[in-house]
């Protein structure tokens, strides 16, 4: 039983570092990386409109859902926020064929799945401390 909870927290740490590490290299870069999405998609469906205003709050998302999931406060908003994220990601890599891109996606929002569904073991947050 003692597994469960340290299994956890391991890997809401590690999706939380993934999140987190995503969103922090691309804010200090954020015009080049919203230019940068809309240039991937030209080809696509997708109008520049959508793609940029995307490009541009993509790394925030990741960013917060990364800080609030290592910290497990709101962890299942997060999670859920996460996985949508991950879903709209494999939604736009499926437009431009970017084939190679929905692995690591998927890997994601399986972990998120995961998380998600074995919530009652995350005994190490914030969201826990202020349960009890």
């Amino acid at each position: 039983m003692i597994n469960k909870p340290l299994s956890y927290i391991l890997l809401r740490l590690a999706i939380a570092m993934s999140m987190l590490g995503h969103g922090i290299v691309r804010i200090p870069k954020l015009d080049t990386f919203a230019e940068e999405m809309v240039k991937q998609f030209e080809q696509s469906v997708l109008p520049p409109q959508l793609v940029l205003p995307f490009g541009y709050i993509l790394p925030y998302v990741e960013l917060l859902v990364g800080v609030f999931m290592l910290v497990g406060l709101f962890t299942k908003q997060a999670i859920v926020v996460g996985a949508i994220t991950m879903i709209v990601l494999i939604f736009g890599s499926s437009m431009i064929e970017a084939w190679g891109a929905i692995p690591s996606q998927l890997i994601h929002i399986l972990c998120f799945v995961l998380l998600l569904s074995y919530q009652q073991y995350d005994n190490y947050s914030l969201d826990k401390s202020f349960r009890r």
